[in-house]
């Protein structure tokens, strides 16, 4: 007997948005189902922050709708919707410690002090960054800034996880680090994620599926190799860039 399909996590249908007489985008469609990771992907200005920023019901959309887990939470505050918005700036409370900020969101949710333990030092510990408990946010290093701001984000279970580029002020290493850590992280907590990037191969390190935002459209890729195939994409283009005569970079 064949279960019936379960019903996408997010689900956005018909988003639009205008600045005065400039069109943002219009009719963005889409849907994620839980667990999974869209990367979205466009130059700067296009429009990748207002999204994000619709989705966390910061900013109202012109029209169009946003069901999160099948509730229509349009109207709905950020709180509401369970969302958590992750910026490029770590942005860390500077009176708090490490162990601290990342308590922040459990303790305003009223978790047990065992619980707060528990679950705070099994972040630390997956971070690597256990012997940091009691620093000051300005004594790491920007790396380790944002290992903190996203184990902040993370450590409340968001129903919905919007991350804006937040690892283009890193360094290159430090930047793969965190690709890889939040990638590990996201997966064992069965995050739903919208990452948007401008980076070509940040998306395809990120995204399980992919959408580009462009021209004030935007269009889904269901999959790695649709996204690839697709010529709009850039992938092609990155490919033949970096090819020689015996090897593929990437």
């Amino acid at each position: 007997m064949n279960r019936p399909a379960q019903a996408p996590w997010l689900r956005v249908s018909g988003i639009a948005k205008r600045h005065g007489q400039h069109t943002v985008f219009s009719d963005v469609t889409l849907t994620l189902d839980r667990g999974r990771t869209l990367a979205v992907i466009g130059a700067s200005g296009c429009g990748k922050t207002t999204l994000l920023r619709i989705l966390a019901g910061l900013t109202a959309a012109d029209s169009g709708s946003v069901h999160i887990n099948e509730t229509d939470v349009t109207a709905s505050t950020t709180q509401a919707r369970g969302a958590v918005y992750l910026y490029q700036e770590p942005l860390l409370f500077p009176h708090l410690d490490v162990f601290e900020n990342i308590a922040f969101g459990l303790r305003l949710r009223g978790a047990s002090l065992s619980d707060l333990k528990a679950t705070v030092g099994a972040m630390l510990s997956a971070l690597g960054m256990h012997d940091f408990a009691r620093r000051d946010p300005a004594s790491l290093s920007g790396g380790q800034r944002q290992r903190v701001a996203f184990a902040r984000a993370l450590v409340v279970q968001p129903a919905l996880l919007l991350l804006d580029e937040p690892f283009s002020n890193l360094d290159p290493q430090a930047r793969a680090d965190m690709q890889r850590l939040c990638k590990t992280l996201c997966a064992a907590s069965n995050s739903t994620v919208v990452f948007v990037t401008h980076d070509l191969k940040e998306a395809l390190v990120m995204g399980d599926s992919y959408g580009r935002l462009a021209d004030g459209r935007y269009q889904g890729y269901a999959d790695r190799a649709a996204f690839c195939a697709d010529p709009a994409s850039g992938v092609a283009a990155e490919r033949a860039f970096w090819r020689d005569d015996d090897h593929t970079c990437w």
